[in-house]
């Protein structure tokens, strides 16, 4: 078969479909309608993770989130969704949600579950911010390793839906210095109180973190747009005024055509790295800024502690016009690289939904988006949603997660990301001194024999490898073979290196460089 034909049948496969995503999807759940989804990675061990979804779903994996045992969660306080989860220093996972208790009221109190078994089982829980009939919600945490402490910030509702002008909604602080066993008494942190109606002129958003130095940051949206706190006593005592960072045109809630509830609530993440950026203080965020029909994530960074903050920064790289929506940030603390994840409409005219990454490896100051999701979905403004997607990385282990609903089911979802497959970073001058390209390979999927087409900008050495889906290496096809300036088709057959049927990726080593693809085998 000639070059020139190999070439046409790529061109026809790539128009037909048959290329893949990028980034294995897995999977989690279908069973009792998850959404609002939480995971988190354990730094000490990446095969570990638990994930959490509405209204009380746990899942757990010790495979890196390729397989998930699902639980239902019970707590002595009731399970009330707006799950959270953590891990400490020791490996332990928490399950942080609201409460229904059999005595007492709906939501009056921040329940935490612990597990010393990797999820698997959990305690039956203790709790804060119980303040008689007031409505506790909206809460999230943040772990100090050093100093063994876990910080919880949340809003609290004199009223909750209350239109009363005498019922505020306000910030609180709690927090644990013996693994989730007693709580400190809440406080609040905000000067500028909210309203109870659950909507922009309330105080929501509180997601705290942990700075190198020990500092508590957190940032919440309301009345005043977003705005910052912080404690540099482990939360003894915080900023006499808040802080602003941003407004938030339109409004912090918002309406996504067939989502029936929508907001853009900031995230607040600090680099803790020790790297080039180590310090530097980020909020993400989205808004409507751009007009109803082109909802935007949003950046703003400090680098002096919270004192000043950036002028906002567009994450999503697409053409104005498009929906992306319920954003969620992450710093991968091994090395201080930013990674997002939220829904995206760019490539449709109507409700059809992906699902994407972002990531930043030079402090928030560029931005190169991914598609994570195998197939758009179709939501249905009658089914609820959830609130926010989620995400979490440690040692280029990346792990979003996100709510897919379609024909009116709910499902649970992750995605294998490998860092190898991402995107280079956003950079004209990197892109005109790139070195090679990769097709996809043809046939795909196959039974034995496919072909592999890259071309080269530049005289090369060239390494040709076999990736499982793990990373590891499962077949070097050549090493530093030299080429010329041009186009080239290589043939691999997995019968020879006896591969079994999955997926694979297979990658090419350019100048220290790597690039590569996804590839099934099916026997």
């Amino acid at each position: 078969m000639t070059h020139s034909i190999l070439q046409s049948l790529l061109v026809l496969a790539t128009f037909f479909g048959i290329v893949q995503a990028q980034h294995q999807n897995i999977l989690m759940s279908e069973a009792n309608n998850p959404n609002e989804p939480a995971i988190i990675i354990d730094p000490s061990n990446t095969n570990r993770m638990v994930a959490a979804a509405n209204l009380n779903n746990t899942y757990s994996s010790n495979d890196g989130g390729l397989t998930w045992i699902t639980n239902v969660a019970n707590s002595d306080y009731g399970v009330w969704g707006d799950p959270v989860v953590g891990v400490d220093a020791s490996g332990h996972f928490y399950y942080f949600h609201l409460s229904n208790p059999p005595v007492g009221n709906w939501i009056d109190r921040i329940v935490c579950q612990k597990s010393t078994d990797g999820g698997l089982t959990w305690s039956p829980g203790t709790y804060t911010g119980l303040n008689g009939t007031k409505a506790q919600d909206k809460h999230w945490s943040a772990f100090d390793f050093e100093k063994n402490a876990i910080f919880l910030t949340w809003t609290q509702f004199d009223r909750y839906g209350s239109r009363e002008p005498q019922d505020s909604s306000n910030i609180l602080f709690s927090k644990s210095l013996d693994g989730g066993e007693s709580w400190s008494i809440a406080k609040r942190i905000n000067q500028v109180a909210g309203d109870c109606i659950d909507d922009d002129n309330t105080v929501e958003g509180a997601v705290p973190c942990v700075g190198p130095h020990n500092e508590i940051y957190v940032s919440w949206a309301g009345p005043e747009g977003i705005v910052f706190d912080k404690s540099s006593d482990g939360g003894e005592t915080w900023l006499e005024e808040d802080v602003f960072v941003a407004t938030v045109p339109g409004g912090w809630a918002y309406d996504i055509p067939e989502i029936q509830r929508a907001n853009g609530l900031p995230v607040t993440a600090c680099d803790a790295s020790g790297g080039e950026y180590n310090g530097t203080v980020y909020i993400n965020w989205s808004d409507q800024r751009n007009g109803e029909a082109d909802t935007d994530i949003w950046l703003s960074k400090s680098t002096d502690g919270g004192q000043t903050w950036s002028e906002p920064r567009r994450v999503n790289d697409d053409p104005p016009g498009k929906q992306q929506f319920f954003t969620w940030m992450t710093i991968d603390q091994s090395n201080g690289n930013l990674y997002f994840v939220f829904y995206d409409r760019r490539n449709y005219n109507d409700e059809l939904t992906d699902v994407y990454m972002a990531f930043s490896r030079d402090g928030g100051e560029s931005f190169t988006n991914f598609k994570v999701s195998d197939s758009p979905f179709l939501p249905t403004r009658g089914v609820f949603f959830g609130d926010y997607t989620n995400i979490s990385a440690h040692e280029d282990v990346i792990r979003p997660i996100w709510t897919r609903l379609h024909n009116g089911s709910l499902s649970m979802w992750t995605a294998i990301i490998q860092p190898e497959l991402i995107p280079e970073q956003n950079n004209p001058s990197e892109v005109q001194l790139s070195k090679a390209s990769l097709d996809q390979n043809f046939p795909n999927p196959f039974a034995e024999q496919t072909f592999i087409s890259f071309k080269l900008h530049i005289e090369s050495f060239v390494t040709l490898k076999i990736f499982t889906v793990n990373g590891a290496v499962a077949a070097v096809i050549f090493r530093d073979r030299k080429y010329t300036t041009g186009t080239y088709i290589e043939s691999f057959n997995a019968e020879k290196y006896t591969l079994p049927s999955g997926t694979y990726f297979y990658g090419i080593e350019v100048g220290g460089k790597l690039i590569s693809k996804k590839m099934i085998v099916v026997k």
